[in-house]
């Protein structure tokens, strides 16, 4: 008979942490239009002209909008493709 790897009696105890959400925050500047902005959500993200304008309008109106959410790793990609376009944007922990 072979040991368990895990005491069944302790899993109980053991912690389980969920996985980490980040989103990209994008911040209002004084150089994009924000005709170019709504374009950039619309071109990269895929996002419709309603969803990708309301998304903008909370760029320019509350200074930043948070545009995407999901893993670190996807959210550090869509932060350095918003400084392709130009865009201010950082990527934060939920």
């Amino acid at each position: 008979m072979t040991t368990p790897l895990i005491d069944p009696d302790t899993i109980s105890n053991v912690e389980i942490n969920p996985p980490s959400i980040w989103a990209v925050i994008v911040h209002d500047d004084p150089v994009n239009l924000m005709s170019y902005v709504t374009h950039v959500f619309m071109t990269y993200f895929g996002y419709d002209e309603p969803k990708a304008h309301k998304l903008m309008m909370q760029v320019h109106t509350e200074g930043k909008s948070c545009v995407a959410t999901g893993s670190r790793e996807l959210m550090e990609t869509h932060t350095a493709a918003m400084h392709s376009y130009g865009l201010w944007a950082t990527c934060q922990l939920m």
